[in-house]
């Protein structure tokens, strides 16, 4: 697999350390580079009423394949982005549950487009925070694409602007083997346009359960791994320079890697 990817470590730590961020039991208060203090407030529903069924069926759904959530603590209550790992189908369920069963919160994604077509589909991802983006092997089109994923970035901004949470699967699709692959840069143009922090979140053990090509479950359970919120404020305003885009998908990727227990490579991935 090209590109830089993750192999299984061997117990080295970590080079990059996240900053902590000061965690508020109110509405969240970022102040920018400038001085201007931003203030954010998440939502003026009541927790029971956030998303009332999908929070009743996801738990019943997924709880008995999740082993254990660790670092909940680090959930800020705040817009923010949750960046996670994709190994399995199961993980567009066990990240939204996280959200919405323990942190109570509604949230924006990015969807691959292709779904969008059905109707029924269309509507449902609509009312659960859906934003469609296209992906080279489903549209061929590059400038169609590059319309459509703009759009996808914009919308993702305004989410984070009104309180929501987005969540993001950074590298884009989901591994062939396991293994953490390189993290598109979009997830950064997000951080330092919105100017939010991330939560980064391993999930360990999903690929067991569900890999890419399996039709059924295997009865094993995984586990989600909740890392400290990552804050990139010496970088805003720089969201132009892929240089720096890259340089902060570098270090979401590297921590995700790290909570699971893989190591973040530049290159081709070793098997």
């Amino acid at each position: 697999m090209a590109g830089a990817a993750c192999r299984h470590r061997s117990g080295a730590k970590a080079v990059w350390k996240p900053r902590r961020e000061p965690r508020n039991t109110g509405p969240a208060l970022i102040r920018s580079r400038h001085g201007q203090m931003l203030a954010f407030r998440l939502g003026d529903a009541k927790i029971g009423m956030i998303y009332p069924v999908t929070r009743l069926f996801l738990g019943s759904l997924i709880k008995p394949y999740i082993r254990r959530i660790e670092g909940a603590q680090s959930l800020l209550d705040r817009p923010m982005i949750v960046a996670a790992n994709h190994s399995s189908y199961l993980d567009d369920l066990i990240v939204p549950y996280v959200i919405i069963v323990k942190m109570k919160k509604e949230f924006s994604v990015f969807v691959n487009s292709r779904y969008y077509k059905n109707y029924f589909y269309r509507k449902f991802l609509s009312h659960y925070g859906g934003i469609p983006v296209d992906v080279e092997k489903d549209v061929r089109d590059a400038e169609k694409r590059r319309r459509t994923n703009e759009s996808a970035i914009h919308e993702a901004i305004e989410a984070l602007g009104n309180g929501r949470v987005f969540l993001i699967f950074p590298e884009g699709g989901r591994s062939p083997d396991g293994r953490i692959g390189e993290g598109k840069t979009g997830v950064a143009r997000v951080v330092l346009s919105a100017r939010v922090p991330v939560v980064p979140v391993g999930i360990k053990g999903s690929y067991d359960i569900l890999p890419k090509g399996a039709i059924f479950p295997r009865f094993k359970r995984a586990d989600v791994i909740i890392g400290e919120p990552l804050s990139f404020d010496r970088y805003y305003g720089m969201e132009g320079d892929h240089a720096v885009l890259r340089e902060v998908t570098t270090m979401i990727m590297r921590e995700i890697c790290r909570l699971v227990s893989q190591e973040y490579q530049n290159g081709i991935s070793a098997r």
